[in-house]
């Protein structure tokens, strides 16, 4: 796969796919910029390159509709504030007009093209639509790690039609986090695995069986684990439908000698709310009617024994309900244990990075993917459709 660095940019027109896809307050102002900021070396080297820059992303969910309140218009500002240079927003990321602005560009101009997903033809990946955005463009790249797990125009079908095609910096730095981490780890390696759905994270969690050494896993999620050995979790979240594959994984681990840690304790509630009545209980004394909501403070020493001599560590997915302070001791004492280790640590998935900027330990961490959906893909042995084209 080309990245940025082998190509000739001078002169050219450099069509970038962006995640600025970013959240947003009620008044239209951007509430956090990393997206944006995660972007600006490959920005810079084309802006360096004497290059014509054309940036393309999405912004929310509006159907293939005309809905402003995900105009790109916000993000077009920011990126001229920090560049110090303007950056034009075009009407449109198709048709005359934006054509007319991008053929009017000079070397050192930045033009951003309207959300994609104003047009249905994005999410559906239309041979057309990408066809049209790709002639205004003489190279494509793509540095949104974010969306590459998706098979959409901006981001399988344009390259198909540019020859010039690589890997932005940030899109091969992801990749090589990932490889270091999951592929070529310096062992021991530790998964840590959270959040609440097993059936979100099952196809992961047997694919890394056959690479990990060690894997934990908490959050909601462990609730089904438990019930299939046979333990009562009270009203905690079960999936009821999925506790023979529970089961079935806890063999896997065994056979395969891969050290399994579920919880031993809980911080349990009377209901799922800020304000509930709480207590710790063990894992086989969750009450009647109560629901377990954070591991409690033997499971996390429990886990943090068992990273004590971890390499490396790949994490994935809150320990308990961490956006409410009742329930957030055991996640930030786990951000604290990944950050202090002497490990090449790799976070990855919304939850994952909010829990860790929260606990302060950002700085601490090795890497934190951009990446949710496309990280558990990679963590579930796919290949990105992303990726994957621009090997082609």
């Amino acid at each position: 796969m080309n990245t940025i660095r082998d190509l000739d940019l001078k002169g050219k027109r450099v069509l970038v796919r962006v995640d600025f896809n970013v959240p947003m307050d009620g008044d239209g102002n951007i509430t956090d910029d990393i997206r944006i900021r995660m972007a600006l070396p490959t920005i810079n080297h084309i802006l360096n390159q004497e290059a014509k820059l054309i940036l393309c992303s999405h912004m929310g969910r509006p159907g293939g509709k005309r809905v402003m309140e995900f105009s790109l218009a916000p993000a077009a500002s920011h990126l001229a504030a920090i560049l110090e240079r303007p950056v034009l927003l075009a009407p449109d990321c198709v048709g005359g007009e934006s054509e007319a602005l991008v053929a009017a560009m000079q070397p050192g101009d930045v033009v951003m093209l309207e959300n994609l997903r104003f047009h249905k033809q994005e999410t559906e990946n239309d041979t057309v639509f990408a066809e049209q955005i790709a002639r205004m463009a003489d190279v494509y790249i793509n540095d949104a790690f974010a969306v590459s797990h998706r098979a959409h125009a901006s981001v399988v079908g344009i390259p198909a039609c540019v020859a010039e095609k690589a890997a932005g910096f940030l899109l091969q730095t992801e990749m090589d986090f990932f490889h270091k981490a999951m592929d070529t780890p310096v062992r021991p390696l530790v998964a840590l695995v959270g959040g609440a759905k097993v059936s979100s994270k099952l196809g992961a969690l047997k694919n890394m069986l056959d690479k990990v050494d060690t894997m934990i896993i908490g959050g909601a999620m462990a609730n089904t684990f438990l019930k299939s050995q046979g333990i009562d979790m009270g009203a905690s979240k079960i999936e009821e439908d999925l506790l023979a594959s529970a089961r079935e994984f806890v063999r896997e681990a065994e056979e395969k000698g891969v050290k399994l840690y579920l919880p031993v304790d809980f911080v349990a509630a009377d209901r799922f709310a800020a304000d509930a009545v709480v207590k710790n209980v063990t894992s086989r004394d969750v009450p009647e009617g109560w629901m377990a909501l954070d591991i409690g403070p033997a499971s996390t020493i429990y886990f943090q024994e068992a990273m004590a001599d971890a390499r490396t560590i790949v994490w994935n997915g809150p320990m308990g309900a961490f956006e409410m302070d009742a329930f957030a001791r055991g996640t930030m004492a786990i951000c604290q244990a990944v950050a202090s280790s002497h490990a090449l640590s790799v976070t990855g998935g919304g939850d994952s990075n909010a829990a860790v900027k929260k606990s302060g330990e950002a700085a601490n961490i090795s890497y934190m993917s951009t990446g949710g959906g496309a990280f558990l893909a990679l963590m579930e042995g796919k290949t990105l459709p992303g990726v994957e084209v621009l090997r082609k």
